[in-house]
Parts: structure tokens; sequence; C-alpha cells
């Protein structure tokens, strides 16, 4: 049973990097963290942080992963609803 001083669960449609990035500085953010501090956190240059946050789609995935589940989030693939692609 969920407590109410737990966080509201979060589900966010991802297609561009740069909604991802929004997404990890709002959360940033949330959790009262510098983009510093998160670097420092994750092991990764403040650099990272700062391109992962402005959505550069070249960034290495697995750090990318890294940083997600270090703020609590994974990812989940799935087919998407409704579609007949590739059918």
């Amino acid at each position: 049973m969920p407590t109410n001083d737990s966080p509201a669960p979060l589900a966010a449609t991802i297609r561009h990097s740069e909604e991802l990035g929004q997404l990890v500085r709002q959360l940033r953010t949330e959790q009262g963290l510098l983009q510093i501090d998160l670097a420092g956190l994750a092991g990764t240059g403040n650099r990272f942080i700062v391109d992962l946050e402005r959505g550069k789609p070249t960034l290495q995935l697995q750090k990318v992963l890294d940083v997600l589940d270090l703020m609590g989030l994974e990812v989940v693939v799935r087919r998407k609803g409704g579609s007949r692609h590739g059918a």
C-alpha cells in the first residue's frame, strides 16, 4: 500500500532525445540536485549531464541508462498501442 509521501508513479512516452533530456532536468531539479551533483553521483563529467539534458542524440546509451537508474527510473520498451507497424 503506497504511503502519502511516496512519489507519484511516472510514466512518459519518449520519442526524441530532447524529451528525455527535459524529463531528466525536471526530475533532477525536483530531487534538489545540481547538474554537477548528478554528475558526481553518476561518475560522469558535468558535460555529459549538460548534453543529456539538452537532448544530444549521440550520447552513450549505457551511460544514459546508468543515470536514469541512479535517478530511480527505468526504460520499458513496448509495442505502440493500436499500431500495426511491421505486421
